[in-house]
């Protein structure tokens, strides 16, 4: 049996496989097409997410880096245009 830990793993990631897996979480499959199983996603999304962090990866290049938006608007909703206003309404279908 091997002695290879989920943690010596990830210290021997190299940047390739990391963006393989990455890869491989993002599309739910692996290179070759076959599909990836809730288990495995959950495994290579914890590896791809230690990687980041014990290799310093910048914070808008991580996986479910969202970029934080602002329209200007104050806490009651003022300066939000009423195209933008209505966007969610459009969304909903109307209601």
């Amino acid at each position: 049996m091997s002695d290879m830990t989920f943690e010596k793993m990830i210290s021997q990631m190299t940047p390739s496989i990391y963006t393989s897996l990455k890869q491989a979480v993002a599309l739910r499959k692996w290179p070759d097409g076959k599909l990836l199983t809730s288990e495995q996603t959950r495994l290579c999304l914890e590896a791809v997410m230690r990687y980041e962090v014990e290799n310093r990866v910048p914070e808008e290049d991580r996986v479910g880096y969202l970029q934080q938006r602002t329209c200007g608007a104050g806490a009651d909703g003022s300066g939000v245009s009423p195209e933008m206003a209505g966007l969610g309404r459009d969304a909903t279908g109307g209601r």
